[in-house]
Order: C-alpha cells, then structure tokens, then sequence
C-alpha cells in the first residue's frame, strides 16, 4: 500500500486542505509526468548538502536547494523523493515556509508557491539508505536508473539535465569524491567537509560521490591528472597493477577523443575501487567506481582477466561521451548508452594487445552470452517500451551488453566505417550536454547511407529473438555442389528478416574454404560454392560476425564432434565450438560427447582464448548436463587431464585457468585430498602463485565436498585473510557452506529480509553456495521461494540483481522436480510483470533443457526449445 499524506513544516494538514493538481503522482515516474516536467522546467541547478554520521544506525542529513526556470506557473510542481515517511523536514522559497504535500513517492509544491521564471526551493530532508551503500566505513552512491530520488529529492528523469554543486560533511579521517573538482576542504574537530564545484549539466543517475577511509593515489598521464581511491591493503598487489590502470585510462582517453573530435568533456577524471561492488564499473563523470577485483587482478592472471580489464576501463571510459556526454531522453534507450560503450571498447582494446585475435575476442565475449538470453521464450528486443522509470532496472542484461554490440558491428558493416565514425560525431556535435535517441541516430546514418536504415532496425532493434539458419545442398553425380543455400527461419514465426552478412566455412580433410554471404532474404544461393567438391562438413557463421542460430546438418555435426583441431582458423573452432553447444542444449548432441571432445581438444589447443572456452564448456557440461553417476565416472580422467595440461602450461596465465577448472570439477578423493594440500601449504603448484582470493575460493570449494574438519578449515581460512572488507566478505558467505543443512536453511531464511540482501555480490556468493549441484538435492526447496521474492528484489535491489538472483538460485539445479517448480510457479502466475517472466525464463531455460536432456522431461517443450 502507498502512503498518501500532507505535511508542512512543524504540522500536519489535512489531505482536504491539501490541492492536489499534481499532474501525475504515481508510484515512480510516469513518462507522463517526465514529459510534463520536461516541457516546464529548463536550467536546472543542485546545491546539495550532505552530512554523514560516523555509524549507519543514523540517517543522513540533507539540504537541498533547487534553482530552475518554470513555464506554466499554475500548476504544481511534483519532485521525486522515495524516502521513509517523515524524511521531508521542511520547504521553503525565499524563507518563506511552503505547504507541501507527500503522495507517493513524490513531493508535491502547490501552484500557488510557484512563479513563472527562475526560482530556488530549498528542502531539508534525510536521506533514504537504500542507493548510498553505507557501509561502517565507507559509503558510495549509485543512482541508476532512478534512485537519486531516494537519497535527495529531484526531478529524477535523463531528460532533465542539471549542474551539481556539492557539499559533503563526513567523520574525522574519511577522504570524499564526487563528480565536481574538489574547491575546498576543511577539517575540524567535528570532521571533514568536501566542497565540490559546479558540475556540466549531468541526468540524476550520473550524480554520485564516495566518501571513506579510502587510500588517495593519483598519477599524470599525457598532462591529464589521474585520481584513484581505493581501500587495497595489499601493497604490492596494488603496486602491480598500479601503473596498468592508469595507462588503460589514459590510452582510452585519447583513443576518444582522436575518434570523436572532442576532448573529453569533463573538468576532472577520478575514479573508485570499491570492494564487492555490485556492477564491474559505473560511468559517473569525474567520480568512475569500479569493483575493485576487476582492476586489482591477482599474480599471473589469466589472458582474459586482462582483456576484461582493458574492456572494462574502456568501455566507463567511451561512457563519458557516450551515455554522460549525450544521454538517452527515456531509459527505453539507456541500451544506447551500452551498446556505444561495448563498442568502442572493442576497438578501443586492440592497439594495447597485438598479439590477440580481437575478432575471437569479440565473438566470445559477446555471441555466448546474448544467446543465452535470445534463445529462450523470455528474449526481450534490444528497444523495448518503458512506461514508467520504476521499471528501468528490468531492461538490462545481455541483450543490450552483448547483443547490441553485434548489432552495432552489422550497422558499420552496412554503412561503413567512415559514414559510422561521421555519423556519430554528428550526433555528439548535436546533442552535446542534451539528449540524444536512437531514431536520432539512425536519422543521421541514413542521410549518410543508402540502405533502409528503418527497416533494418525493426529487426535487429525493435524485435526480440534470433534467426535460425540451415544450409541445404545438392550434388551432382560426381559428388560435386551443384547448388549450395542458406535459410533464415523466424522460430517466434513473425516472418522477420534479418539482414545480416557473414562467412560460410566448407570443410574438408585438409582445408576451410570461407565464402562470403549477404543473407538479407528469406534464402539466399551461394553460386561461389557450385562445382566444389562435396565438403565433410558446412558451418554458416564461420567468420563469428553472424548473429544466429547455427543449426548443424547430422554429417556436419557428427565430423566437427569427431575433432576440431584440423580447422586452422581459431576463429572459426570457436564458432564450431558454439555451434556444437547449442547442439547440446537441444538435445541433438550428447554431453559426455562433448566432455570427451572437450578432453581431446585441451590436450592440442595452442590458443589461450579457446582453451577458456572450452574450459568452460567442460565445466558447464559437467555440472548442468552430466547425471550424478555420470560426472562420477569421468571425473578421473578429467582431473588427471586438467592435472597433466596445467604441468604442461607454459604460462602462469594458462595455468591459473587449468588450476580454476580444478577447482571447480574436482570430485575423486585423491583430487579432493590434493587440493587439501595445497590449501595446508604442504603442497605447491610448480609455475603458479595462489592469492589470498584463491586460497578463500579453495577453502569454499573443499568445504561444499565435505572435506573432514570443514568447520575447522573455514575458520582457518577466515583469520588468514588480512584484507579487512574481504573477511568481512567471507565471514558473510561461511554460512551458506556449513556441512549442516539447517545452517544453510537458516542462511537463506535470513535472505528473506531487504536489510540482510544489501551487499549484493556477498549475497549472490552465498546463494551459489546453497545452491550448488553437490548439495542441489537439498536445495529444490530453496526454488519456490526464491522465485516469489524477485518482485521485491526487483523494488529494492539494483539493476542486475533479479536475474542474477535468478541465475544463483537455479544455476546449480538439473532436476525434473525443481524444473516443475519453476513451470508451476510460471503456469499459477499468469499475470506476472512480463519483464520479471521473461528474466525467469531467461535463468530457467538451463535448467529446463537439462531436465530434458539429462532425465527426458518432456514437459521442456513448452518452456524452453523452440
């Protein structure tokens, strides 16, 4: 129930003495309401004030004074502010005390305190808890996608750009951070107080600041000053990876600014470490927060830890001109602001690793994962509608971080890359400090294009889903291709095209012929391939730039199971290797096919990139798609073969990726009792240092096998970590890895309640934990319940949380018993938010295909395959 209720300053009003001509005051905002406003208000300023008191059981103090131009002065003015009833202490305008009025989740000004022209109202408020991540000793905000409005009140919508001046006041010792340059700091005996200057315009949800007991480090890379907090107290971890982050900053910074004509747009570039940080990282200007793990990479990490870092600093480095520089006008194109981010990061990344094959980069760090999604009944279109902002968090997830990138990479292939790089300067020139939307852009490219711009994009944008594409052929009597075609096929049966190009690989003992295709019809013959000799093998999409979904003809199927090391090309093994995935999910290919495969492969592959994709397809097909007796008799020989390939590494990068899949898949005793060792210290990994994390990750492992003394080893593990946020972190997690099953029940009984869901990535740990397929037996009867909390979840967690809650409570499951859980819950709840379905069945689609493949539920049919 919402509260609706009146208040002036020292008195309560009656609601009848109370106008109500607010022109919209429903839960969140309304593109109703953001509309309205939007074409009232102009030149928006925020002098903000914070205080922070030393314990969290104290709520923060605010004050606020609104400065704004207003058209229209007869009608109320309606702020957001979703805050506890009694968090509004006072209004007022030029000292004058207001009559407001509370409704909602809104703070209502009356017509009669309002003035055409420019005014500043001032507020004086607490602060609501849940967007400042308040932790004993440190805080950080995160404001997206509409919880300014729950710290301050504001006119919390992208289209209403404002300039922030800030003042924080926080306990003795603390260091403070925000988007603005720092104009003054002053300590006293009471504290420290932080003023920042005048911020460009920024929407609400780019508005942030942190404030701690925060390590102050800063550096100069090409004349630009370098600010960096963090709270490592690792001092040599952090000396290892000092400098790199600096430079992948600075290298991206002017990689920008030479692509897009304009220096960077900010006065300032400061950026976070935070531990457990709920995202990879958050463009705020000047004030960039970044999980601390994600740029602190242990000794010898792995090929792909440093590429992700080199992407992830690249990509909230391409937000400052795309997303913060332009924004979208509505969150129904904040996938814009990502896609454009992923986008150049992908380019962005290339000079600083020669070396890599950046197209198998590109194809693995974004085909999987966006078909993870688009394959199942809850895909959802890149663009999608969005009435009310309470409702944005339910637009992210790999179709707009993985999906959109590829799209993006058909759009420059189709327009080209001098029409895309112009047409995107256009539109930063346009919509400089404003807000920019796609029909915007796609204006602008198809002046610049001759192809139906439009029309392309109600496919790849507008619509969910993925073709499905098939090759056919017939041969002549000497066994030659008469003719060769490719088919695209709508699963949802809508008769959309997708017009896409990519390569067709023909295999044969000794040799790929590629062939290049543009599949922009319903069928499309490939007259190259006539007078070929039969191939042993067709595989569309070789080239990884295609966007489908492959499927195999049995004898193309059958050869490229038989082996894959003869394809010279590791662009196209990857693309096969997905291409036989998917064959698994559909039950055409069966799992311990592809552990075997995957076993053979290991031994020769020489590239680092698809060794970790067949790892972690062993891993996932071990665990999701293997049946408990089954795991149990291959486990011997994939241990030995993990064993014998990380002796055999030549790098300690490979061999952390080897040791990691041990960890994981281990379940012989002696392989258990090895990894003991390591962990007592009485055995080494020749070649392979192991971190703290990685000594805390063993110790969680061991314990989930029911290793002897677990309980003893837990703790152990517990006093031997140093880092004060990452024991707090593990202290959190040991729980949910008790040997005792009432222990675990109580564990996830206590994640019932909002207030103990607050650490997010500490949460999705234990969740893994409780969930695992060691102790899933147990666990079916954690599914139901996780299932009727997402809604809330939903209201009061951030972004990614539903699905990844989602994706925790049901990862570990492949049972008939929980996959009629989930499909009852589905079958009683018809009415459910249809952005919350579709994340269910996004995280179920797994573990239904499992049930279907792994026990023969047929009941998957009508979930899952299509």
């Amino acid at each position: 129930m919402t509260a609706r209720y009146c208040a002036a300053p020292l008195v309560v009003m009656a609601l009848a003495a109370c106008g109500t001509d607010a022109p919209d005051t429903a839960d969140g905002v309304s593109q109703g309401l953001a509309a309205e406003r939007a074409r009232r208000l102009s030149d928006v300023r925020y002098d903000l004030t914070f205080s922070i008191p030393e314990t969290v059981d104290e709520r923060v103090a605010g004050v606020a004074k609104i400065t704004f131009a207003l058209t229209e002065p007869g009608r109320a003015l309606v702020l957001d502010f979703d805050a506890p009833p009694g968090s509004v202490q006072t209004v007022s305008a030029g000292g004058d005390s207001i009559a407001f009025t509370v409704v909602n989740d809104h703070v209502v000004v009356p017509a009669a305190a309002l003035r055409a022209g420019e005014q500043t109202i001032e507020l004086t408020f607490l602060a609501g808890d849940g967007a400042l991540n308040r932790n004993d000793e440190f805080l950080y905000t995160l404001f997206v996608p509409d919880r300014a409005s729950s710290a301050f009140p504001s006119f919390d919508q992208p289209d209403l750009k404002a300039r922030y001046h800030l003042t924080l006041r926080v306990p003795s010792g603390w260091e403070a951070v925000a988007n603005g340059p720092l104009e003054e700091r002053d300590s006293a005996a009471g504290g420290e107080t932080f003023v920042f200057g005048e911020t460009p315009p920024l929407s609400t949800y780019l508005f942030a600041f942190a404030a701690g007991r925060f390590t102050v480090d800063s550096a100069v890379r090409e004349g630009r000053q370098l600010h960096l907090l963090h709270r490592e107290t690792d001092e040599v971890k952090f000396a290892r990876n000092r400098d790199a982050v600096y430079d992948l900053h600075a290298s991206a910074l002017r990689w920008l600014e030479e692509y897009t004509g304009i220096a960077y747009p900010f006065p300032k570039f400061a950026f976070v470490a935070v531990p457990a940080f709920q995202y990879g990282g958050m463009e705020h200007p000047g004030a960039v927060l970044y999980r601390a793990a994600s740029i602190f990479l242990d000794e010898a990490p792995t090929q792909n830890q440093l590429l992700g870092r080199a992407s992830l600093i690249a990509h909230e480095t391409a937000h400052m001109w795309f997303g913060d520089l332009v924004t979208m006008p509505w969150f129904d194109d904040v996938w814009m602001k990502e896609v454009f981010a992923n986008f150049m990061a992908a380019k962005i990344v290339n000079p600083a690793f020669p070396d890599i094959d950046h197209d198998l980069r590109f194809f693995l760090a974004h085909h999987p994962a966006a078909y993870e999604v688009d394959r199942t009944p809850g895909a959802n279109p890149i663009r999608q509608r969005l009435d009310n902002l309470r409702e944005a968090g339910t637009l992210y997830g790999a179709i707009i971080y993985q999906k959109a990138p590829i799209v993006m990479r058909h759009l420059e292939r189709l327009v080209g890359e001098e029409a895309m790089q112009d047409g995107l300067g256009i539109y930063l020139d346009r919509f400089s400090f404003s807000n920019g939307a796609w029909p915007d852009l796609i204006a602008i490219l198809d002046d610049l294009s001759p192809d139906d711009l439009a029309a392309w994009s109600r496919a790849w944008v507008e619509e969910p889903g993925l073709p499905a594409i098939t090759a056919g052929a017939t041969y002549d009597q000497a066994g030659r291709i008469e003719r060769l075609w490719l088919t695209q096929r709508d699963p949802l049966a809508r008769e959309v095209l997708w017009n896409q190009h990519f390569d067709v690989a023909l295999g044969y003992a000794d040799t790929v012929i590629t062939l290049s295709v543009h599949l922009d019809a319903a069928s499309v013959d490939i007259d190259e391939a006539v007078g070929l000799e039969r191939p042993d093998f067709v595989l569309p999409a070789a080239s990884g730039l295609g966007y489908a979904r492959i499927a195999l003809d049995e004898a193309s199927r059958a050869r490229l199971a038989g082996g894959l090391s003869e394809i010279a090309s590791p662009l196209t093994r990857s693309v096969a290797w997905q291409a036989l995935w998917e064959a698994v999910l559909d039950g055409e290919l069966a799992p311990d096919t592809l552990v075997q495969l995957a076993l053979r492969a290991l031994s020769v592959e020489q590239d680092e990139q698809i060794v970790q994709q067949i790892l972690g397809l062993l891993q996932r097909g071990f665990w999701r798609f293997l049946a408990a007796n089954a795991r149990a008799e291959v486990a011997p020989s994939v241990e030995a073969l993990l064993w014998q390939e990380l002796e055999r590494a030549s790098t300690p990068g490979r061999k952390r990726a080897y040791f990691n899949a041990l960890v994981s898949v281990t379940l012989t005793d002696a392989g258990t009792a090895r990894l003991r060792r390591i962990w007592d210290r009485t055995e080494t990994v020749p070649g392979l240092p192991i971190s703290e994390v990685q000594y805390t990750t063993l110790a969680a492992a061991l314990a989930v096998r029911g290793v002897s003394g677990a309980g003893e080893l837990l703790d152990a593990q517990h006093e031997r970590i140093t880092n004060p946020d990452r024991r707090a972190r593990f202290a959190f997690v040991m729980p949910a890895l008790s040997a005792v099953a009432t222990v675990r029940d109580s564990v996830f009984e206590s994640l019932m309640a909002a207030a103990n869901r607050e650490r997010e990535p500490w949460v999705l740990e234990a969740m893994r934990y409780l969930n695992h397929p060691l102790r899933a037996e147990h666990a079916e009867r954690y599914v139901r319940p996780s299932l009727e909390l997402v809604e809330e979840i939903q209201r009061t967690g951030d972004i990614f949380f539903p699905l990844r809650w989602l994706n925790a409570a049901l990862d570990g499951h492949q049972s008939v018993d929980a996959a009629k859980r989930v499909a009852a819950f589905l079958v009683e709840h018809p009415d459910y938010p249809a952005r919350l379905r579709g994340k269910i069945l996004q995280a179920a689609d797994g573990l239904f295909r499992a049930a279907y493949v792994v026990h023969g539920w047929s009941g998957v049919e009508e979930w899952a395959l299509r």
